[in-house]
C-alpha cells in the first residue's frame, strides 16, 4: 500500500493545475479522533488507485448541515455561501464526501443558492475503482468473517444509494448478512437532523440501541457503516452490549483496506 499523499486546492492551484475531485473531509472527518482513521483509510485507497485530488485544509470549515438542521437558516446559508466562494474560485467541479450529511447538503441544497457540483459519497467512487480494477483485493481471512451493513439515512432514505455500497462489498468477495430491516426501511442510528449535538429525548430505549440490537441479531464479527456518525452511534451501542472485544465497527474504506492486505503466511 502507497504512503499517504495529499495536497491541497492551493497547492494544486499553485501548480497551474486542478485536480478530478475535491475530496471534502467534513467535521468528523476532521477532528474525531476515530473518524480520522476513516479519512486516513478513504485517503490510501484514493492513493492506491492513483486518483488525482485535493483537499481545502484550513480553508474547509462546515458544509452547513448541523446549523440546517437545528433550525439556524442564516447560519446555514452564511457558511454556505462562503463555502460556495471558495470551491467556485478553485474551478472544484466534483466533490467526494465521506460524510452521507455533507453529500446531502452539497448535492440538495447548495445549488438553490449557487453551488451546483457533482457530488460523490466515497462507497459510490470505491465502487466504481473496484470495477475498474483499481483497487485489487486479496484472498485473505478477513474477508471470511461475518459481516452486516448498516445504511446511514442520509445516504440511502433521504438519496436512494443503496447498491453502491453493497456492490463494493461484493467486490472484495465478503458475503453480507442483511438485517431484517435494511435499505429504504432501515432504521436511523439516531444521530441525524443534528441529533448528534443534543440529548435524546425520553423513551424507553434510544434508537441506536435499538439498531445495534437489530445489527447483532445477524452475529456479525463486523458491522459495516458508511457515515462517521453511524460508526460513533452504532460503536457506542456495541459497547452497550458488551461486545466491543469480539464485534468491529468499521467504515467500508476501512474494510475495503483490510480486505487488501496480503494473507497471512
Amino acid at each position: 500500500m502507497v504512503e499517504i499523499k495529499v495536497k491541497t486546492m492551493a497547492q494544486w492551484a499553485s501548480e497551474g493545475k486542478t485536480p478530478e475531485y475535491l475530496y471534502w473531509v467534513g467535521c468528523m472527518g476532521s477532528y474525531d479522533d476515530r473518524a480520522k482513521k476513516i479519512t486516513r483509510a478513504f485517503v490510501k485507497l484514493l492513493n492506491e488507485a492513483g486518483v488525482e485530488f485535493g483537499v481545502l485544509g484550513p480553508e474547509e470549515t462546515c458544509s452547513g448541515d448541523p446549523a440546517k438542521r437545528a433550525g439556524n437558516e442564516f447560519l446555514f446559508q452564511m457558511q454556505a455561501m462562503t463555502n460556495i466562494e471558495t470551491m467556485n474560485a478553485y474551478g472544484v467541479k466534483k466533490i467526494i464526501t465521506t460524510c452521507p450529511h455533507c453529500f446531502n447538503t452539497f448535492k440538495n441544497e447548495y445549488p438553490g443558492l449557487g453551488g451546483k457540483y457533482e457530488v460523490i459519497h466515497h462507497t459510490e467512487l470505491l465502487e466504481k475503482l473496484l470495477d475498474e480494477g483499481r483497487l485489487k483485493v486479496k484472498d485473505n481471512d478477513f474477508i471470511k468473517k461475518n459481516f452486516t451493513y448498516h445504511d446511514p439515512c442520509y445516504l440511502g432514505r433521504g438519496n436512494d444509494r443503496y447498491e453502491a455500497p453493497r456492490k463494493a462489498v461484493q467486490h472484495t468477495g465478503i458475503s453480507l448478512k442483511e438485517m431484517p430491516r435494511h435499505k429504504e426501511n432501515a432504521v436511523c442510528c439516531g444521530a441525524g437532523g443534528a441529533q448528534m449535538f443534543k440529548e435524546a429525548e425520553p423513551q424507553k430505549e434510544e434508537i441506536f440501541v435499538y439498531r445495534t440490537r437489530e445489527a447483532l441479531e445477524t452475529d456479525p464479527d463486523v458491522i459495516i457503516t458508511a457515515c462517521a456518525f453511524c460508526n460513533t452511534m452504532i460503536s457506542d451501542g456495541v459497547k452497550h452490549f458488551n461486545k466491543e472485544n469480539e464485534v468491529k465497527v468499521l467504515d467500508l474504506a476501512e474494510v475495503i483496506l483490510k480486505s487488501m492486505e496480503e494473507p497471512e503466511g
